[in-house]
């Protein structure tokens, strides 16, 4: 689990039950209307029954398990560590160049016949043993199916006999304000149940995942609670709980979830393919902030300006323009950039896709195809030899900021003991602008040294390859 430390607090569950005593009465009422007696409540104050989640949870909790992992790790050194000359001449024995970790997790399963258990992909990434332990202790060796980094999902699978899945909700039918119920194994303590309600909806832009529409809530995670469940009062899977924003080292309330139906689309694509392959449309995209609704003469301030479109793209052959302002995809309001990339990169290629755009202040309706990317790579070795170690590609429309893209980085290498890492975007090379691999080529040519300007996420810095 991201951002997370663990909160002491031992009396939470009696505030919470206190403060939402009477709310959940009359859910309990209204979840209990047309039952025969209150057999199953034997409870009372007064005559009348307490709230309690047990009935449901009996029955969820089965369905989630605990994740066990065991990774190595490269150790990164001094490339001249490697030299069998340099290590004899000054007598450094032979180390081993890997050390061996393991990680706890959790995980949900959704496919009782075939074994399939989902969860978060940094729980299991670049594991080499996972075992998971069900609630009634036993314990089951797991291979992997499938992972999905950019979105944090991953498919493990383990022998199909005697288990209990969790059934899926419709996450679209989620409201703010609707209770949940987070299961998992925070800290190796074991299952875990934690309650609260849906504190918002849709958030992105949090620089946690690369496809963000999480759900927010107040139920406590912790570390170990990634992969686990989020289900509602009904005991049905409507998330999987993978981070929480913890800005002073603790819990403050703020866990994010990422929604059933987004897991299960790509629960299915990788049980079917191993991976998922994004579109794209072609387009470069920026917010739209006052002063580009001032620059066209707007009143609103939120949608995403299309910046550039590539010729030949999907969205070029759609009829797109550059000024066009997005301000819906599939009837679905949009607010920024990162909105578009979101939802773009999370449809199938091949899928037809409704744009509401507005061009010189009238509103149309433009419908494209989602359209397969085209990905070229480079060794980074063949630009230049401070580069060894890297794979290089152009970045793609739905990244935030235009240049080169480091898609593949070995951890033993100069460029990574540097601090260059996956996913940073080269925008600069020898305070030249780069927009393509071309263009770093010819940047990076002619000199011993190199001076790299990047893009991580939000953030813009320098690196000094000497």
């Amino acid at each position: 689990m991201r951002h997370i430390l663990l909160l002491k607090s031992d009396k939470v569950s009696n505030m919470f039950m206190w403060r939402f005593f009477p709310t959940f009465l009359m859910a309990t009422a209204t979840l209990l209307i047309g039952q025969p007696a209150w057999a199953t409540w034997p409870l009372s104050v007064d005559g009348q029954p307490l709230p309690t989640l047990a009935p449901m949870l009996k029955k969820a909790t089965p369905a989630v398990v605990n994740i066990s992992t065991k990774t190595k790790i490269e150790i990164a050194e001094n490339p001249l560590m490697r030299d069998p000359f340099f290590r004899h001449f000054f007598e450094i024995p032979n180390l081993p160049r890997q050390r061996e970790t393991s990680s706890l997790g959790s995980g949900v399963i959704v496919d009782a016949r075939n074994g399939y258990i989902i969860t978060n992909n940094h729980v299991i990434d670049k594991a080499v043993q996972i075992q998971v332990t069900l609630s009634d202790s036993r314990q089951l060796s797991a291979k992997l199916i499938g992972t999905d980094p950019e979105s944090d999902i991953a498919v493990i699978k383990v022998e199909p006999k005697n288990l209990t899945e969790l059934p899926v909700s419709d996450s679209s039918q989620l409201q703010v304000g609707d209770f949940v119920v987070a299961i998992g194994n925070p800290f190796g303590l074991g299952q875990t149940v934690t309650s609260g309600i849906v504190s918002a909806l849709g958030r992105s832009g949090l620089g946690i995942e690369g496809y963000e529409d999480f759900i927010q809530t107040d139920a406590s995670i912790n570390p170990g609670n990634s992969g686990g469940a989020l289900v509602n009062l009904r005991g049905e899977l409507i998330g999987i709980n993978t981070a929480i924003l913890a800005p002073n080292g603790g819990n403050v309330g703020i866990g994010f979830a990422i929604p059933s139906n987004m897991v299960m689309n790509i629960k299915n694509t990788l049980v079917e393919h191993g991976s998922v392959k994004r579109g794209q449309l072609g387009i470069t995209l920026q917010d739209l902030n006052p002063e580009l609704a001032q620059a066209f003469g707007l009143e609103q301030n939120q949608g995403a300006v299309i910046a550039s479109v590539q010729p030949k793209s999907p969205a070029d052959k759609a009829g797109l323009e550059p000024g066009d302002i997005v301000l819906a995809i599939n009837e679905r309001h949009i607010k920024s950039s990162q909105e578009v990339r979101n939802l773009i990169g999370l449809l199938p290629i091949g899928e037809e896709v409704k744009l509401e755009i507005l061009r010189h202040g009238e509103t149309q309706t433009v419908k494209a195809e989602i359209g397969t990317p085209k990905i070229v790579q480079e060794d980074g070795q063949k630009i230049h030899p401070k580069l060894a170690g890297l794979w290089l590609g152009n970045s793609s429309p739905n990244d935030p900021v235009e240049g080169v893209k480091i898609e593949k980085i070995h951890t033993g290498s100069y460029a990574f003991q540097v601090g260059l890492r996956p996913g940073d975007i080269i925008v600069g090379v020898n305070r030249q602008p780069v927009a393509s691999l071309d263009d770093m080529k010819h940047a990076a040519s002619g000199g011993r040294e190199l001076l790299l300007n990047l893009q991580r996420g939000d953030s813009a810095f320098s690196i000094m390859m000497r």
